[in-house]
């Protein structure tokens, strides 16, 4: 099975025709290295190396809609594009934390879904640009939403506070499939973290949890 990973075609998730809003995050992955048992017979003390998982999910559903492996170096706003692409139909709204605060972030996402809102907190030190007051971008439209309502309350306008749930959804695959990848190469990892995402919506067909505020 892991011979054969390298060549195997996992189904991407498809969500369908109605526009998704996406939640996107990131979170490091182990290499699988020596056993514990190797550690205590030998004394090995070898620095695991990690990976990095960029998952982007449906807010109404929390099922995984795209995802990208990378290096651990890799800086989460440039797989903005990837995950993007990967997307199998409209988006309505992209929402990520602070580290996609980019130029290009806004570029893709407009070339790739012109009518999708991008929710990306701009970073305290961003100034407007000389056309946030004729002709404002997105993003200028974002600072000066800030500067009117405040941070706190225009994150909670927007719908940003959402984020949790990606948050939740990285730790519920943590827990159940775990942060580890055990395969070598990179089409085998990739094949891996597939066949994870799949099975975790798969599990998320079979039913949710459903939460009501008695207080």
């Amino acid at each position: 099975m892991l011979i054969r990973a390298e060549a195997l075609e996992v189904p991407r998730p498809r969500h369908g025709r109605v526009p998704v809003h996406l939640l996107v995050d990131s979170t490091g992955l182990r290499l699988c290295g020596p056993g514990e048992w190797l550690v205590e017979k030998h004394g090995t003390r070898r620095r695991r190396s990690r990976r990095k998982l960029h998952l982007a999910t449906d807010a109404d559903t929390g099922r995984i809609v795209a995802w990208v492996l990378t290096d651990r170096e890799a800086d989460d706003g440039s797989q903005a594009a990837p995950l993007l692409e990967r997307v199998d139909g409209p988006v309505a709204s992209f929402t990520a934390d602070g580290t996609f605060d980019r130029d290009d972030v806004y570029v893709e996402a407009a070339a790739r879904h012109p009518d999708a809102d991008v929710i990306v907190p701009p970073r305290a030190s961003v100034v407007p640009s000389g056309t946030a007051e004729g002709d404002p971008t997105r993003r200028g439209r974002h600072l000066r939403a800030i500067a009117e309502r405040g941070r706190v309350s225009r994150q909670r306008v927007s719908g940003y506070n959402c984020c949790a749930l990606v948050e939740a959804e990285i730790a519920r695959r943590k827990r159940i499939i775990g942060d580890e990848l055990c395969s070598q190469g990179n089409g085998r990892q990739a094949a891996e973290v597939a066949i994870a995402a799949n099975a975790l919506n798969r599990i998320l067909d079979l039913g949710r949890a459903e939460y009501v505020r008695i207080a």
